[in-house]
C-alpha cells in the first residue's frame, strides 16, 4: 500500500486497519515458521505496510496537538 493511499483513510479507520494488518502479520509468520510460504517477500511488504501506516498515524497525532 503506497502513502497517498494511506493518508485517505480516516483516522479511526486506519487504527483499525493497523490492528488488523498486524494480526495478518503475526498469522503470516506463524504459519511460515510452520511450512515455509511460497513467497517469504510477503512478509517484509506486510511488514513496511505496517509502518507506514503507524508513521502517518503519530503524523496526525502530533499535529493535532
Amino acid at each position: 500500500m503506497k502513502i497517498a493511499e494511506i493518508r485517505e483513510i480516516p483516522t479511526n479507520e486506519l487504527a483499525e486497519r493497523i490492528d488488523t494488518e498486524v494480526a495478518n502479520y503475526t498469522q503470516m509468520l506463524l504459519n511460515h515458521s510452520i511450512s515455509p510460504l511460497e513467497n517469504p517477500s510477503q512478509i517484509r511488504k506486510l511488514r513496511r505496510t505496517i509502518a507506514r501506516m503507524k508513521t502517518e498515524l503519530r503524523q496526525r497525532e502530533l499535529n493535532n496537538k
